[in-house]
C-alpha cells in the first residue's frame, strides 16, 4: 500500500483493519499514517500534510522544495501548506498567501508552488545565508533561473522580505551541491573573492580527472569543501590523494575547507584563497 495514506480511506477500502492500523502504523498527522518505524522524509511529510488538508491545500515553502527534489531539508521541520483555513495542527505550518494560477504546479502528483514561487517564499525568510542555501538547493534540483524569481518580485512589489530576496538571488548559484559549499562561497564573496565558476570539470586530454566545487578557472585555483567522509573513509581518502596529485600536475592550486575552518576561521579560507590566486598570477584579486 502506498503511503502516507488516510486511515479512514484505508479502513473503508478494507486495505487495513483497525488492529493493523493501530499496531503496524504510526500517525504522521491526524488520520494520516505511515508504516511503523519507517523513516519519513520531508517529501513524505509534504504529501501527508496535503492529505491531512483533505487534498485541498497547496504544498508550499520547504515542503514544496522537497517535492521538487531539493536536498538537505530537515525532515523534523514542520510541513508547509498554503490554504485559507486557519485550522491548525502540530507539525504543519500554514500560510494564507494569494497564489496566481501560474504559481502552482503538480509535483509528484500533488499541487505545490512552482519552483519560482517556492524560491520567492524561501528567499524572504530565515536570514540571508539560509535564504541563499535554500535557493541554491532548489536551483540545483530544478532548472530554475534567477530571472524566473525576479519576475515574481516585480509582480509582488512591496511583499515582505523582497529586499533580502533580491540579494539572495544575486548571491545564489545552481552549482552548489551542499549547504557547506554555499556557505564557503558566501565567505569568499563577502571578502570580494566570489568564485567565477562552480562544479569545474577538469580533464587531462580526454580523460576526466575530477570536479572541483568552485574556483577561478582562468587562474586554475580551486576551493573545495571536504566533509568528514573525506577524512574518515579510507577509500575516499585514497581517491582524494590520487586526484589531488593529478590536479597539481595539471597546474591547479586547491584550497581545502573543512567544517571547523568554515565555522571558526573563515579568515583562513580567505587568506589561503587570496594567496593561491596571487601565486597563480592574479594581481588584484578582490572585487
Amino acid at each position: 500500500m502506498e503511503w502516507p495514506f488516510l486511515g479512514t480511506e484505508a479502513l473503508a477500502a478494507g486495505t487495513v483493519n483497525r488492529y493493523l492500523l493501530s499496531t503496524r502504523h504510526d500517525a504522521l498527522f491526524r488520520n494520516v499514517y505511515v508504516p511503523r518505524g519507517q523513516a519519513v522524509t520531508a517529501a513524505d511529510k509534504a504529501v501527508g500534510a496535503w492529505l491531512w488538508s483533505g487534498r485541498r491545500a497547496t504544498v508550499a515553502g520547504l515542503s514544496a522544495a522537497a517535492l521538487h527534489g531539493a536536498k538537505w531539508i530537515d525532515a523534523t521541520l514542520p510541513a508547509e501548506l498554503n490554504q485559507s483555513s486557519r485550522h491548525k495542527t502540530t507539525g504543519i505550518r500554514l500560510h494564507s498567501d494569494a497564489l496566481a494560477d501560474d504559481e502552482i504546479c503538480q509535483a509528484r502528483g500533488v499541487p505545490a508552488t512552482t519552483p519560482a514561487r517556492t524560491a520567492f517564499d524561501l528567499g524572504r525568510r530565515q536570514g540571508l545565508t539560509m535564504a541563499v542555501v535554500r535557493i541554491d538547493a532548489l536551483r540545483q534540483a530544478t532548472r530554475l533561473a534567477a530571472g524566473d524569481v525576479e519576475a515574481l518580485v516585480e509582480r509582488h512589489r512591496g511583499a515582505r522580505g523582497v529586499v533580502q530576496l533580491r540579494e539572495a538571488l544575486a548571491l545564489s548559484d545552481a552549482g552548489a551541491e551542499s549547504p557547506q559549499e554555499t556557505r564557503t562561497r558566501l565567505v569568499l564573496t563577502a571578502a570580494g573573492l566570489r568564485p567565477t565558476h562552480t562544479q569545474i570539470e577538469v580533464f587531462d586530454h580526454y580523460e576526466f580527472v575530477g570536479r572541483i566545487d568552485m574556483g577561478y578557472l582562468r587562474w586554475k585555483v580551486g576551493v573545495e569543501y571536504d566533509g568528514p567522509q573525506h577524512w574518515t573513509d579510507p577509500s575516499i581518502r585514497n581517491r582524494d590523494l590520487e586526484r589531488r596529485a593529478r590536479l597539481s600536475a595539471l597546474g591547479w592550486r586547491i584550497v581545502h575547507v573543512n567544517a571547523e575552518m568554515l565555522r571558526y576561521r573563515p579568515a583562513v579560507i580567505v587568506g589561503r584563497t587570496e594567496a593561491a590566486l596571487r601565486d597563480a598570477g592574479a594581481a588584484a584579486c578582490r572585487t
